[in-house]
C-alpha cells in the first residue's frame, strides 16, 4: 500500500483530500506545518491558527488516519518572510504563497516526507499532475474547475519533485461537490470558508506588518508626473503598480502608480495608457515542461494570480526569459511572477523584474 502525507490545514479542501485518498486506498498520514511564531498572532480561523490545528487533528481523529505537527517556523521565516520584507524594501509587490509553495510545502514536507518512508506528498489545491507521454515527463496542468485553478502558484514546484506530488480534488468543478462529500462524512469544517488572508498577517495590514518586522518607516519622498514634482509619498512600501486611490494627488485625468525610482525615493504616477507595456523579463525562473527555451515559444501568460492570460513570445535573454506580448498590456509588477502555459499546461515561470 503506498504511503501519503497530506498538508491538513484545518480547511475543508485538505480534509476532503484525506478522505479520497484514503477511499483509493492510500495509507494516509496528515501533518500541519507549523509556519509562524506563535498561533495567537495569526488570523483566527486562518490556515495557522490554533483553531485551525484543532480542526485538522479533529478531522484525522474522524478518519482515523495519524496526524503530525511539523515546526517549520525556521525555514518559513527565512524563505518566506525575509523574502517579503526584502521584495518591499526593493519596491517589489513578492507572492508569499508562491515562495511557500516552492520551499515549505512541496520542498521541506516532500523531504519530512522521505524521512519517514512516505511515497507521496498531497494538498488540497486545485490543479493536476499527470504523466505525458508527447514530453516523456510529469507535467502541471490547470484543474478542472478554472474557477479555482492554482496552477500559477505552483509553478515553483521543483521538476523532480513532480512525480510524488498528488492533487485529489483535481477532476472535481464544483466547490459544492467538495463540501458535499465534507458534510457526507460528516466533518465538521464542511461550511468553513476558505481562507483569504496571507497567513502570517494577522489583521491584513502589510504596512504594519512591514514597519513592525521590517523596520520600514514612512519616508516622504517626491511623487513624479512627467519629470516634475507633483506631491508628496509616505513610503515607497505602501504602493503598488496599478494603484489609483490613496495617491493624496489631484489632477484633472486619473493617476496610477507606473513605477518607482527607489534610488530617489521617488514614486513615479502616470495616466492609465502608461500602465501599458510590450515586454518584460523574469528571473529566478522555472522550467517544467521543458529543460531550456532554445528558440521563441509563443505561451499564454498569466502575471497575476486573478489575471486573464494573453498571448505572448517568451525567448532567453543571458540567465533570464523576455517576454514579448503580440498586444500591450498593463499592470505588469515587479515581484510579482508571470506563469508560462501551453494550452492548460504549465510551461514554467519566474519573477518578474
Amino acid at each position: 500500500m503506498k504511503k501519503v502525507l497530506v498538508g491538513m490545514s484545518g480547511g475543508v479542501d485538505s480534509s476532503v483530500s484525506a478522505i479520497l485518498l484514503k477511499q483509493e486506498g492510500y495509507d494516509v498520514y496528515g501533518v500541519t506545518l507549523k509556519l509562524w511564531e506563535s498561533d495567537d498572532e495569526c488570523v483566527e480561523g486562518g490556515c495557522c491558527s490554533y483553531s485551525s490545528s484543532m480542526d485538522a487533528i479533529r478531522v484525522c481523529n474522524k478518519l482515523e488516519i495519524p496526524h503530525y505537527t511539523i515546526d517549520f517556523k525556521e525555514q518559513f521565516n527565512n524563505c518566506v518572510i525575509k523574502n517579503f520584507i526584502d521584495e518591499y524594501s526593493s519596491a517589489h509587490t513578492p507572492n508569499p504563497c508562491i515562495e511557500c509553495n516552492k520551499y515549505l510545502k512541496f520542498g521541506a514536507m516532500w523531504e519530512k516526507a522521505k524521512e519517514l518512508g512516505i511515497d507521496y506528498i498531497a494538498t488540497g489545491h486545485y490543479a493536476k499532475v499527470e504523466y505525458s507521454g508527447k514530453y516523456k515527463r510529469f507535467i502541471l496542468k490547470k484543474s478542472d474547475n478554472l474557477a479555482k485553478d492554482q496552477s500559477y502558484v505552483l509553478y515553483s514546484i521543483p521538476k523532480d519533485v513532480l512525480p510524488h506530488i498528488l492533487f485529489p480534488l483535481s477532476s472535481y468543478e464544483s466547490k459544492d461537490e467538495i463540501r458535499k462529500i465534507a458534510k457526507e462524512n460528516n466533518l465538521s469544517v464542511a461550511s468553513k470558508p476558505d481562507s483569504q488572508d496571507i497567513c502570517f498577517i494577522p489583521d491584513g495590514d502589510y504596512k504594519k506588518f512591514l514597519e513592525k518586522n521590517g523596520n520600514l518607516k514612512e519616508t516622504v519622498g517626491d511623487i513624479i508626473l512627467n519629470d516634475k514634482v507633483i506631491g508628496k509619498h509616505r513610503g515607497l512600501y505602501k504602493y503598488t503598480i496599478g494603484q489609483r486611490k490613496g495617491l493624496g494627488i489631484s489632477h484633472d485625468t486619473p493617476l496610477y502608480v507606473i513605477g518607482f525610482n527607489k534610488d530617489k525615493n521617488e514614486l513615479i504616477v502616470g495616466e492609465e495608457k502608461d500602465l501599458y507595456v510590450k515586454s518584460f523579463k523574469v528571473k529566478n525562473y522555472n522550467l517544467l515542461l521543458i529543460d531550456e527555451i532554445k528558440k521563441p515559444i509563443e505561451v499564454m501568460v498569466k502575471t497575476r494570480y486573478k489575471s486573464k492570460e494573453h498571448k505572448a513570445i517568451i525567448s532567453m535573454d543571458k540567465n533570464q526569459i523576455n517576454v514579448e506580448f503580440i498586444e500591450p498590456q498593463k499592470g505588469i509588477t515587479p515581484g510579482q511572477s508571470a506563469v508560462f502555459y501551453i494550452d492548460d499546461i504549465v510551461l514554467g515561470g519566474g519573477i518578474i523584474i
